[in-house]
Formats: structure tokens, sequence, C-alpha cells
């Protein structure tokens, strides 16, 4: 089951900066369907499992 939170949230709960998400993104190191998906509006959200598994170094596609 995934847990999809905002930007802000997944801040909250990672100890990360928005800043430091949101660069994260934009520079390729997370990968939208893994670690991110965006909503038809452009709202980010971020898979807080799939952030567990990537803090670990076990990222699975």
């Amino acid at each position: 089951m995934q847990v999809l939170v905002t930007v802000r949230a997944a801040a909250a709960q990672t100890g990360l900066t928005e800043k430091a998400i949101r660069r994260k993104i934009e520079s390729g190191v997370w990968l939208a369907t893994v670690e991110f998906s965006r909503a038809p509006n452009g709202q980010i959200f971020i898979d807080l499992q799939a952030v567990a598994r990537w803090q670990r170094g076990l990222r699975r596609f």
C-alpha cells in the first residue's frame, strides 16, 4: 500500500527540508512513479515507503 503525502508532510516525517525534497525530484535522484507522483493539477505527492527504502539504499522498482 502506498502512503502518498504532500511535500510539506514528507519533510516533517523524513527529516529532509521541502527544498531538499524538491531538489531530489528536479535533479532526478527521486524517480517519478517510484518516490513521487504528480497529480493532474501538478501537485507533487511523495511515497513515504519508497523514500524509506531509498534512505536505506534498498530502492525497488
